[in-house]
C-alpha cells in the first residue's frame, strides 16, 4: 500500500498543498496517520477522496455540497434520492447565475453600444452610474469608444 506525504499526495492528484491543507481545516480531508517525525501521511484512500472533491468541484458542486455528497457517500442507506436533491438544487442555482449573467451581458452590450454617442463628452453609463449628465464631446476622449 502506497503512503504519500503531504507533497506526494499533491502531485499524485495534481493539487498544490496549499489547497490540501485547506481542505484539511474545511474537514474535507485528513492524514491518515502521523509519521514519527509528525509528518502527514496519507493513503490510496485519502487520494481517492481528494480526486473525489476535486472531480466535484470540476463538476460545479461547492465544498458544501462535497462535504454532505461524502457523508451520503459512507451512509448505510442508499444515497439516491438525496444525491438527486442536491444535484437538483446545484443545477438549480447554476441556472440562475446564468441568467443573471445574460443579464449583466445584455446591461453591458447596451452600455457599450450607447457609450459617447449623441454628442456627449463623457461615456452616458459612466455618467449614469455617477447620477450625473454627460457634457460636451471629445473625440477620442477617454471614454471613447473610437480609438
Amino acid at each position: 500500500m502506497a503512503i504519500y506525504t503531504i507533497g506526494g499526495l499533491g502531485r499524485a492528484a495534481g493539487v498544490p498543498t496549499t489547497t490540501i491543507r485547506y481542505y484539511e481545516r474545511s474537514g474535507l480531508l485528513k492524514p491518515d496517520h502521523r509519521t514519527a517525525g509528525n509528518y502527514r501521511a496519507y493513503t490510496e484512500a485519502a487520494l481517492e477522496r481528494l480526486r473525489f472533491i476535486r472531480a466535484a468541484q470540476a463538476t460545479g458542486f461547492s465544498l458544501h455540497d462535497v462535504e454532505e455528497m461524502l457523508q451520503l457517500t459512507y451512509s448505510s442507506d442508499p444515497p439516491c434520492a438525496e444525491l438527486v436533491a442536491l444535484m437538483k438544487r446545484r443545477l438549480g442555482e447554476v441556472r440562475q447565475r446564468v441568467r443573471e449573467l445574460r443579464r449583466v451581458e445584455r446591461t453591458l452590450a447596451r452600455s457599450l453600444d450607447d457609450c459617447c454617442k449623441g454628442g456627449r463628452d463623457w461615456c452616458e453609463e459612466i455618467q449614469r452610474l455617477k447620477g450625473e449628465r454627460g457634457g460636451p464631446c471629445r473625440p477620442g476622449g477617454k471614454y471613447s469608444t473610437t480609438a
